[in-house]
């Protein structure tokens, strides 16, 4: 549904939702309002439409439905996590500088309110190589490090981290991971049983295409006594709301649309349809021409500026951001400037911000209703503008 004038190079922030998906969403907000109680009600039959959303998600991050939660987005599955650690003053909680905004200031209130401490690993930007990530990280860990908090995929520069490397370095020291992978559904094959984190959160709404406002937490299950919902409701003591203490929690926050959750089974079957695979990966079609067009239009833009790449297509998924050197004195109000020329005047929308003292940026999105001649455009509009 997005307006035909518009060239929409920002599926990684909100993903756009397909018109199938949202009819979908609707036939279950009938049903809702028809037999609101029927519906609703937990204990009636809205456990039974979770738990089949639940198998979609867990065959698609290979993990067992029983460690898989449900949340609103991936900011409120970190919340959920941080807020239950059980963090002692002294602890250091470690997250790095490509981390996502609310998700660290998440983190700087738990150990706030903990007397812990928040160390932040700096990975270089632009970057080479994997092996600088588990560099910064390794060199930012002390014998006070209880916690790490990672992406999957970085939100502002876009870099696939290597979390598998990642994962097994935290837990060789006792050190509990959290993976922010908010961007990795439906761009990167998942794999939970061997990736093993302690948790990990995603959303739906981006990369799966799924209605706005669903997403899932997974839990390790040593650990999900400790984890508790951001809303305690019925569940925390009533029977019959989920098979297991944690979902029981998570099942029901108190009257809320289950219908972004209830389409996503239909999103996926769609995305799935067009760039059909064989093999248990559904998506592997539609991720390889995501990844193959994001590394195209990123090559149009850096040729057309003569800009060295700021890091390699191996880390890349469906996302790029390109440090513009032009803009890197530039002023807050002039960045804003920027990004408001390229919607106004050439209608592109798309993140264009600071992400240090010397990067002032831009990141592409590369989805399926995306056409390398927007990025060819692009790359004119920010000649332009240099």
């Amino acid at each position: 549904m997005i307006r035909p004038d518009l060239n929409f190079l920002n599926h990684g922030s909100f993903g756009a939702t397909p018109r199938c998906v949202l009819k979908d969403q609707r036939r279950w907000q009938t049903l809702l309002e028809e037999d609101p109680i029927e519906f609703l009600a937990p204990e009636r039959s809205l456990l039974p439409k979770l738990d089949f959303v639940r198998q979609t998600v867990a065959q698609e991050i290979q993990a067992s439905p029983h460690d898989i939660a449900f949340v609103r987005n991936a900011t409120e599955g970190v919340n959920a996590v941080v807020r239950s650690w059980p963090l002692r003053s002294g602890d250091e909680i470690l997250v790095t500088n490509h981390g996502y905004n609310a998700c660290i200031n998440a983190v700087g209130q738990a150990a706030d309110a903990a007397g812990a401490s928040v160390v932040t690993a700096n990975i270089p930007f632009p970057i080479r190589d994997p092996e600088e990530v588990l560099q910064a990280i390794e060199q930012s860990l002390t014998p006070r490090t209880n916690w790490m908090l990672i992406d999957h995929v970085t939100s502002p520069t876009g870099i696939i981290l290597p979390v598998a490397e990642l994962i097994e370095l935290a837990h060789s020291k006792d050190i509990r991971v959290m993976v922010d992978g908010a961007h990795a559904p439906g761009m990167l094959p998942l794999n939970l049983r061997e990736l093993q984190p302690d948790y990990y959160t995603a959303n739906h709404h981006k990369w799966w295409c799924g209605p706005k406002v669903s997403g899932f937490l997974y839990v390790d299950q040593d650990s999900q006594n400790e984890v508790l919902p951001s809303i305690i409701s019925h569940g925390a003591n009533t029977e019959g709301y989920g098979p297991s203490q944690f979902q029981s929690q998570f099942n029901w926050p108190g009257t809320f649309d289950p219908s972004p959750l209830l389409a996503l089974p239909t999103a996926i079957d769609f995305l799935a349809g067009l760039y059909p695979t064989d093999g248990p990966n559904r998506l592997a079609g539609l991720m390889r021409h995501n990844h193959e067009l994001v590394v195209a239009g990123r090559r149009v833009i850096l040729e057309k500026l003569n800009l060295p790449e700021p890091s390699p297509e191996s880390m890349l998924g469906s996302l790029a951001t390109i440090p513009i050197p032009a803009w890197m004195h530039h002023s807050p109000d002039q960045v804003r400037a920027i990004k408001d020329t390229l919607r106004s005047k050439h209608h592109f929308e798309l993140p264009v911000f600071r992400f240090d003292a010397t990067n002032v940026c831009l990141r592409i999105s590369a989805q399926a209703y995306n056409t390398l001649d927007q990025y060819e455009r692009l790359a004119d509009a920010v000649a332009e503008l240099s």
